[in-house]
C-alpha cells in the first residue's frame, strides 16, 4: 500500500501504567476516504489506541503520521487542530444550550470589526447560518428549529448534533466512539447513515463498535485488536462475523483464514 494511501499512520505504540501494558506495540493504518471498524474484547487495549490517535493519551513510544507528518498530540485540543474530531460515546453536548451553540462549543464565532476584537460579541447569525448548513448536508433537518436546546431532542438527533459537529470541523478524521450504543432501532440507523454521509463527504472515519451487524454493513474495512496490538485487519466481504469474533477472542488465528492475515 502506498504512503499517499494513508491518512493515518501509527507504529510501534506502546503506554504502560506501570506493570500493566495497555498498549504493547500497536500498529495502525487508515486509508483516505474509508470507514475502518476497529474492534475487540474488553481489555483488548482499543479504547487506549483510539486515544493516543486523538490526543487523550500520550504514548511512551512508538509515533503517529498524519499525512505522512510525524505528530506529537499532548491533548484533544492537538487532534482537533490537526483536524482529528472525535464523537463519544457520552455525546458530550451541552444539553441546555441549543443546536448551533453546540457546534461551535469551544470554538465560537466573534463578529467582525470592533465588535468582535474589543467587545468580543459573538456573531450569532453566523454561527446558525453555518449550523444549519451542516445540518442540511448530512440530511439532519427535521430538526425544525435551529434555535431549541439540545435537552428537548431525542438520542438519536443529540447523537447527529454530534456527528455534524465533528463532520463541520474535520478536515481529515473523524472518529466514532461506539455511536449507537445508546440508541433504539430507528435511531441506529439514522446514524449508521450519518456515517457513510461523512465518508462520502471525503473523510475518514475511525468506528469504534461492540455491534457487529453495524460494523459489519457499514466498514470498509475492521481492525481487530488482542492483547494491545493489532492482530488482523479483514474485510467483510472476506471475513465472516463468526470469524472475526473468532480472530478477536484468540480461538482462530487470522492466518489460517485463505485471504490472510490483512485485507488488501
Amino acid at each position: 500500500m502506498s504512503t499517499h494511501d494513508l491518512v493515518m499512520k501509527a507504529s510501534g505504540l506502546v503506554k504502560r501504567y506501570g506493570h500493566v501494558t495497555a498498549i504493547d506495540g500497536a500498529d495502525f493504518e487508515l486509508r483516505r476516504g474509508e470507514i475502518l471498524a476497529v474492534i475487540g474484547d474488553n481489555g483488548a487495549g482499543k479504547s487506549s489506541l483510539i486515544k493516543a490517535l486523538s490526543g487523550a493519551l500520550v504514548p511512551d513510544s512508538g509515533e503517529v503520521l498524519l499525512d505522512g507528518k510525524k505528530m506529537k498530540f499532548k491533548s484533544p485540543m492537538d487532534a482537533r487542530k490537526a483536524g482529528i474530531e472525535t464523537v463519544y460515546q457520552n455525546l458530550a453536548v451541552a444539553p441546555s444550550l441549543d443546536i448551533a451553540d453546540n457546534l461551535y462549543l469551544g470554538r465560537e464565532r466573534l463578529k467582525p470589526g470592533i465588535l468582535g476584537k474589543v467587545f468580543r460579541m459573538l456573531d450569532k447569525k453566523a454561527m446558525h447560518d453555518h449550523a444549519r448548513e451542516k445540518l442540511s448536508e448530512l440530511g439532519l433537518l427535521t430538526i425544525q428549529n435551529i434555535h431549541q436546546a439540545v435537552e428537548t431532542l431525542s438520542g438519536g438527533q443529540r447523537q447527529g448534533v454530534a456527528v455534524a459537529r465533528s463532520a463541520a470541523f474535520a478536515r481529515n478524521v473523524v472518529i466514532m466512539d461506539e455511536p449507537t450504543a445508546a440508541l433504539g432501532v430507528k435511531e441506529s440507523r439514522k446514524v449508521l447513515n450519518l456515517i457513510k454521509d461523512v465518508r462520502d463527504r471525503g473523510l475518514s472515519v475511525i468506528l469504534i463498535s461492540h455491534n457487529m451487524p453495524h460494523v459489519f454493513e457499514v466498514a470498509d474495512r475492521i481492525h481487530i485488536h488482542r492483547l494491545g496490538k493489532r492482530c488482523a485487519v479483514v474485510k467483510p466481504d472476506t471475513h465472516t462475523m463468526a470469524e472475526a469474533v473468532a480472530i478477536m477472542t484468540g480461538a482462530m488465528d487470522p492466518h489460517e483464514h485463505p485471504a490472510g492475515a490483512f485485507a488488501e
